[in-house]
């Protein structure tokens, strides 16, 4: 294939810094844009070779391909420098529809779920048949010869409509992003339109009532652990060591599995991704192999020891994410107290699911809240991190400079979680322990 070069705008974002190092794999020249402050996807990218700028429109040169980030509008100068010198600009979905084609693709979309599920499947087939993925968490591998290519299917402002994959996993529908959604039905709608556009079999999770709803043109096998799933879990096992359970397609046993993940979330994307490997005739005892081999992504329930604390880094931002999380830590961790540090992302997400956050949260022992993060698109609102501390019975707000708070915990498990920069207050809780 004729080798290109390509100028990815926002380049370290998630999907784009993963997209990069797929098209840098292939052996094409890949540079960017972003601004100056460290992001987590920033060293790999330079350890690649992949050179980061400032933004600038003199950095754009004819013969460059341009893939302009979501985040990113048509009036940004350097979307305007490339035009007007006649350079080709994709969008960031636009150019993974391009890279997928060829293969046989999987696309993995849900409300929540898509990063996990998205990575423990690039692990397990990249183990055993040649594999490229797209992984929210900004990991890519890219080979124009492989057999399949995973990649992460976001609904956001209907994003996933520009694929058309082989397979596609949909672990949840639920009504996130109510800042582009109108409601459920619409957010349906978008994953049954997607779902269209699947060209084999849509694998799906069995206890969505929105996704056994759907009304498409392929096979929908549902995975789960009901009667009524075509892939199920069976004789369940959960310890702090990780869960084992038997799996089945219909009548058939495909095998007793094991993963060293937790929480019942893990148990389903595990089985979604057995779905995926049975229906395309991989070697299902080197699937166990590889599954058991998983040890999670960055920012799902990454675990770190600090002084005789647990702490645990998540990226849950809903309240089923929440409740999974918990749910999780209790299962690895059953003696010990369970603390969330919550930061409510965005105003409009926290005004329409106060309720189920509190709700969620308080399956903690103790509560802690920090101010709300805002987006660059939303500034303000009309609620506050205290109207959701009122609903949470003996929760406390948290900031910066009360964050010594939690050093009174010990022997305990601390969760911080959110989508915002909650790494901030981790880093000076950290700070604070050791001193």
């Amino acid at each position: 294939m004729e080798k290109k070069t390509y100028y990815f705008i926002g380049i370290k974002g998630t999907g784009m810094a993963a997209l990069a190092r797929v098209l840098h794999d292939q052996g094409n020249e890949v540079l960017g844009s972003d601004i100056a402050k460290e992001t987590f996807t920033q060293g790999p990218l330079l350890k690649a070779g992949i050179q980061i700028l400032p933004f600038d429109p003199a950095n754009l040169k004819p013969g460059m391909t341009v893939i302009k980030g979501n985040a990113f509008s048509e009036d940004h100068p350097e979307v305007l420098r490339a035009k007007e010198i006649g350079l080709p600009v994709l969008t960031y979905p636009e150019a993974v529809e391009k890279e997928v084609v060829g293969h046989t693709s999987i696309g993995i979309a849900g409300a929540h779920g898509k990063t996990s599920t998205t990575a423990l499947l690039a692990h397990v087939l990249a183990a055993v048949e040649p594999t490229s993925y797209l992984i929210g968490d900004g990991v890519g591998k890219g080979n124009d010869d492989d057999r399949f290519f995973v990649f992460e299917a976001d609904e956001y402002r209907d994003h996933f409509l520009d694929y058309h994959p082989d397979y596609a996993i949909m672990t949840n529908i639920d009504f996130d992003h109510p800042d582009y959604f109108k409601d459920i039905d619409d957010v349906r709608g978008s994953f049954e339109t997607y779902g269209r556009q699947v060209k084999k079999a849509i694998f799906a999770w069995g206890d969505d009532a929105n996704l056994r709803k759907l009304d498409v043109d392929v096979p929908v096998y549902y995975y789960g652990t009901g009667a009524g799933d075509d892939f199920r879990a069976e004789n369940i096992r959960r310890t702090p060591a990780g869960s084992t359970y038997d799996a089945y397609f219909r009548d058939q046993k495909l095998g007793t599995f094991t993963i060293h993940l937790y929480g019942e979330h893990s148990i389903l994307n595990s089985l979604a991704v057995l779905a995926v490997a049975y229906m395309e005739k991989v070697d299902m005892d080197k699937i166990r192999q590889e599954l058991a081999n998983f040890s999670g992504v960055k920012r799902r329930f990454s675990e770190t020891d600090i002084a005789d604390d647990k702490l645990i880094d998540d990226y849950a931002h809903h309240p089923n994410e929440i409740k999974a999380t918990i749910d999780a830590a209790r299962q690895k961790f059953p003696d010990k107290e369970i603390v969330a540090v919550f930061q409510p992302h965005t105003y409009s997400r926290l005004a329409a699911y106060i309720d189920g956050f509190a709700a969620s949260l308080s399956k903690a022992d103790k509560v802690f809240v920090t101010p709300i993060f805002s987006s660059i698109r939303e500034q303000g609102g009309s609620v506050s991190s205290a109207d959701l501390e009122a609903k949470i019975p003996g929760s406390e707000g948290v900031d910066m400079d009360s964050i010594d708070k939690l050093t009174k915990y010990h022997q305990a498990v601390l969760i911080f979680m959110g989508a915002g920069d909650i790494e901030k207050y981790e880093e000076k809780f950290k700070e604070l322990l050791n001193k």
